[in-house]
């Protein structure tokens, strides 16, 4: 095991979203429609595509191990869609500034899912 220097960087930790499909096409179309407004800021373009990639790793990661996903799922009852997607709290902060991102993903992506 080891440890962190102490003036070094914290890591960042990812947080599981459990969304279900819709959720996550209607996060991706709202996020690269933000990417394709020129007034985006540049910091903000790269946490919202990091959010891109983490959408298609997180449909990766449940075709490669589907196991953990689906224990979730069968001890909460939710739907054979839903997925972790795992945000840093930046990410998170990028997307919830959009201002078109629909109040339903909203809650979801602040509170408990599905």
């Amino acid at each position: 095991m080891s440890t962190l220097a102490a003036e070094g960087p914290a890591p960042e930790i990812l947080v599981p979203h459990w969304l279900a499909a819709a959720d996550r096409e209607q996060l991706a179309g709202v996020v690269r429609s933000a990417l394709e407004d020129p007034a985006v800021h540049p910091v903000a373009a790269v946490r919202l595509s990091d959010v891109l990639t983490e959408l298609s790793v997180a449909a990766a990661r449940d075709a490669v191990w589907p196991a953990p996903a689906a224990r979730v799922r069968r001890a909460t009852g939710w739907g054979v869609d839903v997925l972790p997607v795992r945000l840093s709290a930046v990410e998170l902060a990028s997307v919830l500034a959009l201002p078109t991102l629909s109040a339903a993903l909203r809650t979801a992506l602040s509170g408990p899912r599905p």
